[in-house]
């Protein structure tokens, strides 16, 4: 009959960083338990989150004035693969280029490739939609299925295509919509990008992206990848 071995006392740690080579620490238990009283370990956990989130963020060229790290760590995630690995870089911000949905049409006129929205209201959510076409007028619904909107409170969501229906983006001069069918559109802007609303719809079985269906719209920000 074979003895059975005794657990080792120790604990192995693995450690890596963007400053050096990853490698493995074996401490004992008693130190483990010291580190831990000392709040050693809580710091290293920090300081590799930190670099995980570092090391997985997309290229932004610009500073956006909505997404924070984590915003940005969770859409890069989300994002289709053809776009994932390329730089982001803002194309329209209200900050810089004025509150006017003509003037978002302009700036994304010369663009064939998708774009991300982002839409801060005066309740200080944050959400929006990524779109496979960038936004101008027609006269039709277009885009494809890969479309999706987002929220982040109080957790990231993304609302996927449902296959319920093809209503995907639809701008006028009037107004910016995405999704359709059931009780109103996914996300609607108006053509000052000052009021906002928020539907379910059947494109996306989404939830209300805003606190409430009628929001007043704070900031927007559109980024394309290339």
């Amino acid at each position: 009959m074979k003895n059975k071995q005794k657990p080792m006392n120790v604990k192995i740690l693995y450690i890596a960083s963007g400053a050096q080579e990853p490698y493995v620490q074996i401490i004992n238990v008693n130190e483990a338990n010291r580190r831990k009283s000392t709040g050693s370990y809580e710091d290293d956990d920090e300081e590799e989150e930190e670099a995980a989130i570092e090391e997985f963020l997309p290229d932004l060229k610009e500073k956006s004035l909505l997404l924070e790290d984590m915003h940005i760590k969770k859409l890069g995630q989300r994002l289709p693969a053809r776009v994932q690995g390329y730089p982001w870089h803002l194309v329209y911000s209200m900050q810089a280029h004025g509150a006017s949905l003509k003037t978002l049409y302009r700036n994304l006129g010369s663009l064939d490739s998708p774009v991300l929205l982002v839409v801060k209201d005066m309740d200080n959510q944050v959400f929006g939609a990524y779109a496979t076409h960038p936004f101008r007028v027609s006269d039709h619904y277009y885009g494809t299925g890969e479309t999706f909107l987002f929220a982040f409170s109080p957790d990231f969501k993304a609302f996927k295509w449902s296959g319920g229906n093809s209503y995907f983006i639809n701008g006028d001069t009037a107004s910016l919509a995405l999704g359709g069918g059931g009780s109103g559109f996914g996300l609607w802007l108006d053509s000052d990008l000052y009021h906002g609303r928020s539907n379910s719809c059947g494109t996306f079985n989404n939830d209300i992206l805003s606190k409430k269906e009628d929001f007043v719209v704070q900031d927007v920000e559109v980024w394309t990848f290339k």
